[in-house]
């Protein structure tokens, strides 16, 4: 690893070495895939045991009966830089040991342990996995490449002793063929990168958009995986395609046997996707995820078993009040309108102590919007009692169960927000995504793109 390239700032290595004890702008044309029929394989071939439980109320954050934040959220926060000069961060995952995992677009995994920062893998992903200078005066989408590349990162609910890191990532598979695939490697190993282990492949993918991509252990420790479209307007209502879903999976990439029957790849949780990039959890353990919209339009969805959320020929290229009254489509629980984009990312539903203000709050990286989106989410029958400000998201044709209200944080403080993730120590983390040669404004900045931590006040 090229240790020019890192740069730490001592009050941030401080911080993370208490870890380890304490605990849209959519463009683009369409390619032609080859054969992406997917297969279940599962890993059978592994030193570990990956089996685990699926018990919900064992997870130490269940709470079956927890309720909505009532009061504002702070909408100011003090940001402490962890780590900087990165390459397009894409996401970051905590082990239950304090080590902290990093994927790069570039096609560069990293952990630090508390006292150095050392190099996994580095999966050969698609030549527009790129990143420009830091400073640079002008810069455009091209630059930075595609929207493909070293995406989602997750680790074994039982690491250390089951040593294992999970990632996504888009390959090319031949001319005009690209792919995406979930693979893990043994931490443990003298050399990590020699152990790629296939658990989900082939994922259809795209040279330069929609293709996800991010993955999750739930609380019930299924494995999650959120897959784009690959820019085919057909495959998100297809059951027997992995494109533009939800997948839901054992560790071994096999499907559980409680998964919904569609009638195609059992694998598939839900449908009708377009390109959800952010997955986390309420602490029922109903899972909710963002997805990036046409021309904004950009949702917060509850994830339900089997449903469509309504990406596809019949859902057309609108996703509004006028197109999902009298289908069966899976109503949203935020759409940002026609006037306002996100480009929401990285999620996570906090509930720590550290950050009280953001209790119970689904913290949502921003890319276009460049901030954090707040969104306090509550059941339609039990509406907060004090008013949080903010915007509402309550009309009749939404989600029948949930409404929110959505605020912005840090908007163009630190740019493209590519994911937000709460820390063992209840502290919240931050990545930028402002190398990916879609920033605006001052951005990118010499010390982009950054790991910071974040406290309201």
């Amino acid at each position: 690893m090229n240790r020019d390239r890192r740069r730490f700032l001592a009050a941030g290595l401080t911080g993370v070495a208490g870890l380890a004890g304490c605990l849209g702008d959519d463009s683009g044309t369409g390619v032609t895939n080859g054969d992406t029929t997917p297969t279940a394989t599962p890993v059978e071939d592994t030193d570990y045991d990956l089996s685990v439980d699926h018990d919900v109320e064992s997870w130490n954050g269940y709470d079956p009966d927890w309720e909505p934040a009532i009061d504002p959220p702070a909408l100011d926060a003090e940001v402490e830089t962890v780590i900087e000069g990165l390459e397009v961060p894409w996401d970051l995952a905590f082990a239950p040991d304090g080590d902290l995992f990093v994927s790069e677009r570039v096609g560069r995994i990293t952990r630090y342990d508390g006292d150095e920062l050392t190099e996994l893998a580095a999966p050969d992903v698609i030549d527009r996995a790129d990143s420009v200078d830091p400073d640079a005066e002008e810069t455009s989408w091209w630059d930075g490449g595609g929207e493909g590349g070293l995406m989602g990162l997750a680790v074994h609910p039982n690491y250390p002793d089951v040593p294992l890191v999970y990632a996504v990532y888009t390959y090319e598979a031949g001319p005009d063929d690209y792919r995406n695939r979930v693979v893990y490697y043994d931490a443990d190993a003298e050399d990590p990168g020699e152990t790629e282990t296939v658990v989900i492949e082939p994922i259809p993918g795209h040279e330069i958009i929609h293709n996800g991509s991010r993955i999750a252990f739930g609380p019930a420790n299924y494995l999650w995986v959120t897959t784009g479209d690959a820019d085919d307007l057909s495959a998100p209502s297809d059951p027997t395609s992995l494109a533009g879903k939800v997948l839901r999976v054992e560790p071994d990439g096999s499907a559980p046997a409680d998964n919904p029957d569609l009638g195609g790849d059992d694998r598939v949780f839900s449908t009708g996707h377009r390109n959800p990039q952010g997955i986390s959890f309420l602490p029922d353990g109903t899972p909710i995820v963002t997805e990036h919209g046409p021309a904004s339009r950009d949702e917060i969805q509850i994830l339900r078993p089997g449903d469509d959320h309504g990406w596809g020929p019949e859902g057309g290229r609108a996703r509004d009040g006028d197109t999902y009254p009298g289908t069966e489509f899976d109503r949203p629980v935020v759409n940002t309108g026609t006037s306002e984009t996100w480009a929401p990312s990285g999620c996570v539903f906090y509930t720590g102590e550290g950050a009280e203000s953001w209790r119970n709050r689904l913290l949502v990286g921003g890319l276009a919007s460049q901030r954090i989106n707040v969104v306090t989410p509550y059941r339609r029958e039990g509406e907060p009692a004090d008013d949080t400000g903010g915007v509402r998201h309550d009309a009749d044709w939404m989600d029948g169960e949930y409404d929110a209200v959505s605020h912005g944080l840090l908007e163009d403080e630190l740019g493209r927000i590519r994911h937000v993730e709460q820390g063992p120590d209840g502290a919240v983390y931050a990545i930028t995504s402002n190398r990916d040669g879609r920033a605006r404004g001052s951005f990118p900045r010499g010390d982009d793109d950054r790991l910071v931590r974040l406290t309201p006040r």
